[in-house]
């Protein structure tokens, strides 16, 4: 397959340092507390369940699943939606529906009558509205930063998604040792109203705007535009490989990595959470270092370096060791936060360089849909394999899987590509 050249919206936002971007800080702000919100739910509403509602382990269960399963449902469409909708006020919207979701839990477990069913359809809805959400996002940052800024801009949002990983559960177990699971959820409903906030103070230049809407398609015509737009871009077909692969191995992995440092390294509770804390440090310092390392090595470069280079640390997990041991598991999955947030600030900023501005919502919502949809089918995985296998051998299978999707843009034009097409130097974009 050909390449086609790349297409580039109208320049926006300030020169100078993203710090200074009025705009990007609000909406960097409310990606923030918009990813934290869902963290601490993950912890929050199982505890809710168990607590208070007292389910089994099955009934549990299915909140994750009903978590991911918008993704699979609802990510193409969302797409086409959010391309013929304002992205700014799309967000704003989720959030907002989002907090008045989870606010009416604590108040129907106020009133007497909050049940699993009940909570089993916030979870969904909510869920829905994270997908717009994140999809609402990644279609508006290019309108306001420069290209130059879009790996720095991506890897900072990347820092949030580090932080609120690394904060989330401890934030929501610390809430709800103090209020309780269900009033708990108060404080997390008001992450999304900060967020609604912050979004609502952007004010996007009118020069990153279409100067007239794009024509209106039959829906799944529309839709089916986001996949031709992939199948006729080599880089873009790699790199969704890439991600889904990466994802599938990544979330076999998670589904046994408490059950292997407890059972296989003897680790406490305190302990396996210190670990996890410590792995997000990786994610935080690719984060804050993205730009510096993108320039040095090359926007399109970093995208296969950042896969292929931290992959010998990830051994270090399968092969580590009870005592001083966790340290290598902590390394190794430190590795990982690290490339993920690299890889990811790299390769979608390579997506945006090179979608047409009213292709953009609908080539992200196609890789929210693969990418995210290899988790459940990753998890699913993970368990059986380590049932069968045992815990240390499923391991070594994912990481090894881990480390080999980096074959997919190893041998991709990207390969023989320093920077991403088309993106002018600051020299260049300068009046």
């Amino acid at each position: 397959m050909t390449q086609t050249a790349p297409v580039r919206r109208t320049q926006a936002g300030p020169t100078g340092s993203l710090w200074r971007n009025r705009n990007f800080m609000l909406l960097w702000t409310g990606q923030g507390m918009g990813t934290l919100g869902p963290r601490v739910a993950l912890v929050a509403m199982p505890l809710l369940a168990i607590d208070v509602l007292h389910a089994s382990t099955f009934q549990v269960s299915l909140l994750t699943l009903l978590g991911w399963l918008p993704y699979l449902l609802f990510s193409l469409p969302a797409g086409v939606v959010v391309d013929r909708l304002d992205q700014r006020r799309t967000m704003i919207a989720c959030d907002l529906g989002r907090m008045l979701l989870l606010l009416s839990i604590p108040v129907a477990g106020m009133a007497g009558w909050l049940s699993l069913t009940y909570l089993y359809l916030v979870v969904g809805t909510t869920g829905v509205l994270t997908v717009f959400f994140t999809v609402a996002y990644r279609s508006q940052l290019p309108k306001l930063v420069r290209s130059t800024q879009l790996v720095d801009a991506n890897g900072k949002l990347g820092m949030s998604d580090a932080l609120a990983e690394m904060g989330g559960p401890a934030i929501a177990g610390l809430l709800v040792g103090l209020v309780g699971a269900a009033r708990g959820l108060f404080a997390n409903a008001a992450t999304y109203g900060l967020s609604a906030l912050t979004l609502g103070l952007i004010k996007v230049p009118a020069t990153a705007e279409p100067a007239s809407p794009a024509q209106r398609v039959p829906f799944r015509t529309a839709m089916a535009e986001g996949f031709a737009f992939v199948r006729r871009e080599t880089v873009l077909q790699r790199l969704l490989f890439c991600t889904s692969f990466c994802n599938f191995f990544a979330m076999a992995a998670s589904s046994v990595q408490v059950t292997f440092m407890a059972r296989q390294l003897h680790a406490s509770s305190a302990v396996i959470g210190l670990v996890f804390s410590c792995a997000a440090i990786g994610g935080l310092l690719a984060g804050a270092f993205a730009n510096r390392l993108s320039s040095a090595i090359g926007s399109a470069r970093i995208v296969w370096v950042s896969m292929l280079a931290p992959g010998p640390l990830y051994l270090l997990m399968p092969a580590a060791r009870p005592g001083w041991g966790l340290i290598m598991f902590a390394v190794g999955l430190a590795a990982f936060s690290a490339n993920s947030t690299l890889f990811n600030s790299a390769s979608i900023s390579y997506r945006q360089r090179v979608c047409p501005p009213d292709l953009l919502s609908r080539v992200s919502s196609v890789y929210l849909w693969m990418s995210y949809g290899a988790v459940p089918l990753g998890s699913l995985f993970g368990g059986t394999l380590g049932t069968t296998v045992g815990l240390r051998t499923t391991m070594w299978i994912c990481v090894l899987g881990m480390w080999g999707a980096a074959l997919f843009v190893l041998f991709s034009p990207l390969r023989t590509t320093r920077d991403i097409p088309g993106i002018p130097t600051k020299a260049e974009e300068q009046p």
